[in-house]
């Protein structure tokens, strides 16, 4: 697997990045039906999160490419969405920065891990429930209904909890990397 790119399961994460573009037009959209395409559009993205891990893994195709693209995947559709959202005035500009520095602060903890170990780190379970926490709270924030109010307040500090655990998680994995290379 080491060799090859375009495998099903990473198909599936760069048409991830692909919905990037419907995402903004239907938010963008002025016509009443354009914040429920948003939404099944972002049901679909994250339909596609777990379909393409349970593809890598189930047809033998997990490779340190499918690593790299799946994580870019979720950061990019997370990041478009959040910044439309603020755009839009949806959700706050501080809940957006704390999204885009905890993904920043990752993406540099693995690069950092890519350079001294020459291994991709894999995400870890409280990242990905981490980032099903935003998916949620940003998911419950396109259609602006007022009944979803409290559901989606709830989301909001159920994500920003498990961001925090999530980073402090992936902060000891980079620190506990440090310290066995010094002993090595």
């Amino acid at each position: 697997m080491a060799g090859r790119i375009w495998t099903i399961s990473n198909s599936i994460s760069a048409f991830r990045v692909a919905l990037v573009i419907p995402l903004g037009i239907t938010l963008l959209g002025e016509s009443e039906t354009d914040r429920t395409w948003a939404v099944v559009i972002i049901v679909a993205g994250i339909l596609s999160d777990f379909l393409d891990g349970y593809l890598a893994r189930a047809l033998h195709q997990v490779s340190e490419v499918g690593k790299v693209i799946d994580p870019i995947a979720d950061k990019i559709g997370i990041g478009a969405l959040v910044v439309f959202l603020v755009l839009l005035e949806d959700i706050p500009l501080w809940y957006a920065l704390v999204v885009l520095v905890r993904d920043l602060l990752i993406v540099i903890g693995g690069v950092y891990i890519k350079k001294k170990k020459k291994i991709v780190a894999q995400s870890n379970w409280p990242g990905k429930i981490a980032v099903g926490m935003v998916a949620a709270y940003l998911l419950l924030s396109v259609p602006r209904l007022e009944n979803l109010e409290m559901l989606r307040l709830l989301a909001l500090w159920l994500s920003l909890v498990t961001m925090g655990f999530s980073l402090v998680v992936y902060a000891q994995r980079l620190l506990i990397g440090r310290a066995v290379d010094r002993r090595i």
